[in-house]
């Protein structure tokens, strides 16, 4: 395999997407053919380019399966990035980054490690094992400023239940930046 991966992650609000916008950017500058892929589900804050919370984007081809992502990747293309990438399938996120990897491409991903429950979160536990290079980021903590681990998720206020579904796509409105000794999951 000549190919190489990288894999950010962390908690919502840690600077993922703004990391990951930074690598592209680097990339382009030293010449590299780049190519960035978001999920069409992600439509918070544009639906063909790739917003941080800190508002800084890159243009993104929007597909709805990572294996869409495949076809589309040019010859000579040197730099595959995925954001959100929890959001594909995660049998099908490994094949197509495996892939990519043998056809010599460079592939960065951009992606939650734990859901709003603390669990695991899609492909991320297998791209972990698998990544030539890991960021893991951190946001602060929303309530006592400590660094924060997990993606708190609200509904009317209160925290989440166990059997609400693992996908809701949001922001602030229902969201927020815990540490494990802030972070509440009902049941």
């Amino acid at each position: 395999m000549k190919g190489y991966l990288e894999v950010i992650c962390g908690g919502m609000y840690s600077g993922k997407s703004s990391e990951l916008i930074r690598r592209v950017n680097r990339a382009k500058y030293a010449r590299k053919q780049v190519q960035l892929f978001k999920p069409t589900m992600d439509g918070r804050y544009h639906a063909t380019q790739v917003v941080a919370h800190d508002n800084r984007n890159h243009v993104a081809q929007a597909v709805a399966t990572a294996a869409d992502i495949l076809p589309l990747v040019e010859e000579s293309t040197d730099v595959v990035a995925i954001d959100e990438i929890q959001f594909f399938a995660a049998e099908e996120t490994s094949r197509v980054v495996y892939e990519l990897m043998c056809r010599g491409k460079k592939v960065i991903v951009a992606g939650l490690d734990l859901d709003f429950a603390g669990r695991p979160f899609g492909a991320i536990p297998h791209l972990l094992a698998v990544a030539d290079e890991i960021d893991k980021l951190r946001a602060i903590c929303i309530q006592c400023g400590n660094k924060a681990y997990i993606s708190q998720r609200l509904v009317n206020g209160e925290p989440a239940s166990l059997s609400d579904p693992q996908i809701l796509v949001g922001g602030v409105e229902a969201y927020e930046a815990r540490c494990r000794g802030c972070w509440e999951v009902k049941d």
